[in-house]
């Protein structure tokens, strides 16, 4: 479903130049759900925005269902499959939008029909209702907003979500709520996620496979089971399993 190799991505130009991101490779295959983990400032987020065409500073290839894409311009044809869902709900959705406004829009930019039914559909998806179509952000909590937002991701029919740190500016008691609706998701409508954590029991709970990163670069690619069973293979990333004391695949 992805396919990333030799990805480096920069910010500015020399002498100031940041090299972000530095000769990053990894596939996901189709259905899989694979973690991007590492420090603030590792590159994992700016991953994400380079696949979207948020970021057109990068070289290297990136392959999404066998199509590659390039530069920023992203079709209609790549939002149909890939969306990605954003780590600050309160940020992600208009003040002034209602939710009917929200996913009519979205449903109508993606050329859909049925609008009324999708919404019903889309809301039930995410676990809300009807009773939320029209209200507007302010009269949400930070969980109900991040499940719109969900639903505004799902409204594509995409195959390929990129979660960018989906529930960590939520109330701890609201994380584990998205993240068993998002591990419902995937497996109701046959989703492949990238998501982006600094958490590591986040990744245990929701990935098969996932990418340490470290100042930009791939330190070590493993599965979630070497995760669990001391499988590290560099000091980085078993420091960081260390420094995440009480670890453990919920």
């Amino acid at each position: 479903m992805l396919r990333v190799d030799d990805l480096n991505v920069w910010f500015g130009f020399p002498p100031d130049r940041v090299d972000a991101v530095k000769g990053a490779s990894f596939t996901v295959a189709e259905g899989e759900s694979f973690g991007l983990v590492g420090e603030s400032g590792s590159g994992k987020s700016t991953i994400l925005r380079a696949i979207t065409g948020l970021i057109d500073s990068w070289s290297g290839t990136i392959e999404v269902a066998g199509q590659a894409v390039a530069g920023q311009k992203r079709d209609r044809a790549f939002h149909k499959t890939v969306q990605m869902v954003f780590q600050d709900p309160y940020a992600s959705l208009h003040p002034r939008h209602s939710v009917d406004r929200v996913l009519s829009e979205t449903l109508k930019l993606q050329g859909m029909d049925d609008i009324d039914s999708r919404i019903t559909r889309l809301l039930e998806d995410v676990g809300l209702g009807r009773g939320f179509r029209f209200r507007y952000p302010h009269q949400l909590s930070g969980g109900q907003r991040q499940r719109v937002a969900i639903a505004r991701a799902l409204a594509a029919e995409p195959r390929l979500l990129l979660l960018d740190e989906p529930t960590s500016a939520l109330d701890v008691s609201v994380q584990a709520e998205i993240l068993n609706l998002l591990t419902d998701l995937r497996a109701e409508h046959g989703l492949t996620y990238v998501m982006v954590s600094h958490d590591l029991s986040v990744v245990g709970h929701m990935c098969d496979r996932l990418a340490v990163m470290r100042g930009g670069r791939i330190e070590e690619i493993m599965t979630v089971d070497q995760l669990r069973h001391g499988g590290a293979t560099e000091d980085y990333t078993r420091h960081l399993i260390a420094a995440s004391a009480g670890y453990e695949r919920a």
